[in-house]
């Protein structure tokens, strides 16, 4: 059985319970966010108890915070009042239905429905030197005691709290083709170009995986072509009060080639985006983690693009240069770079299925 994921206040008297901490962003769609509160009744002195999902982007370690300044920014943020119940009897999903049996009378269950343009969880790599939490956007549901919902006068007492961190994630969908860019190019003092086509095997690629690039040439010119890079760019924009992209190279290779004056060529070459070969790159963003798990280079951001999404959206791009040395009179001094860029999609796969509802409760 999969485990449940349980927190309790520092009080004891609310207890905030969790099926699972991963919840998938379909891109029409959000999981629903679904989870029970036991709550004993003594403890509250006549106060009620809330409970809210939070979207925040945090530009700043927690420790920072010594003059009142807040180094979180809510992206998007819900609250219910879960004690005493105010929204009548809701249906509950198999998962409450489980925890509740569990629970028994004392157990009040909630949900959240996340919009559809909300970021996924991202966080932007320290650099070796960089101490406490890394910047991103995380998700936060947290269950507090209190004589009101938002009351900016009330000090709520943290042994009144207990939080979970969730993830928000996307998984790739069906593979299709891959892309494929042409590009022609002529030269100073030549009057025939260079033709290339770039393509990709296909068009969503896994972490880990190698990425197969094809390359193909049609030199007409006196150019000889000594060298073909390819590169992949991992392109983040950061959208808050503005939008700020970041570019950072996360893989690059080099191979020798000889081709010809008035010749073609057609050749597949093989890259792999690696986090662990990019971890002293500050501002790299990687996928979101639960405490000290691995994680790896952050999954491209897929949206239906109808509403502006804010937080941390990723992106990558493939990037062939074909180095051309001059010919002729003029020698080197002709030579030239032609540069194609193929759109990447790098992701996880979907996991299998899993239909078992659990009802073992760990403290996370």
């Amino acid at each position: 059985m999969s485990k449940v994921y349980k927190k309790t206040s520092g009080n004891g008297t609310i207890i905030l319970y969790l099926g699972k901490r991963d919840f998938v962003d379909h891109v029409d769609s959000v999981d629903v966010v679904d989870g029970i509160i036991k709550v004993d009744p003594s403890g509250l002195n006549g106060r009620k108890v809330f409970v809210y999902l939070a979207c925040a982007f945090r530009y700043g370690s927690d420790d920072l915070d010594v003059i009142g300044l807040s180094f979180r920014r809510d992206i998007w943020l819900k609250k219910v009042q879960v004690y005493p119940a105010a929204d009548g009897n809701p249906t509950n999903t198999p998962m409450q239905e489980s925890l509740l049996k569990k629970v028994g009378e004392q157990g009040y269950p909630f949900t959240f429905q996340m919009p559809t343009n909300l970021p996924c969880s991202v966080s932007l790599h320290p650099g070796p030197n960089d101490k406490g939490k890394a910047c991103g956007v995380d998700f936060e549901v947290k269950a507090y005691i209190a004589k009101e919902a938002s009351n900016p006068d009330e000090v709520i007492d943290k042994k009144d709290t207990c939080r979970l961190m969730i993830r928000k994630i996307q998984f790739a969908p069906t593979n299709k083709a891959g892309p494929k860019v042409e590009l022609s190019k002529q030269f100073m003092m030549s009057d025939k170009p260079i033709h290339m086509e770039g393509s990709l095997e296909k068009e969503i690629y896994y972490h880990g995986d190698p990425i197969t690039v094809i390359v193909k040439i049609n030199n007409e010119t006196s150019k000889t072509i000594k060298k073909i890079k390819v590169s992949v760019d991992q392109l983040t924009s950061v959208v808050l009060y503005s939008s700020d992209t970041y570019i950072k190279d996360v893989c690059s290779e080099e191979f020798a080639e000889n081709i010809a004056a008035n010749s073609t060529f057609e050749k597949s070459y093989q890259v792999t985006p690696l986090l662990s070969n990019n971890r002293e790159k500050r501002g790299l963003a990687v996928d979101g983690k639960l405490k000290d798990e691995d994680t790896n280079l952050a999954s491209t951001t897929l949206s239906q693009g109808e509403k502006e999404m804010q937080g941390i959206i990723v992106h990558y791009k493939v990037k062939i240069t074909v180095t051309a040395t001059g010919g002729g009179l003029l020698g080197g001094l002709t030579g030239s770079d032609v540069v194609v860029e193929l759109p990447l999609t790098l992701m996880s796969p979907k996991p299998a299925d899993r239909t078992d509802v659990a009802v073992d409760a760990v403290e996370a």
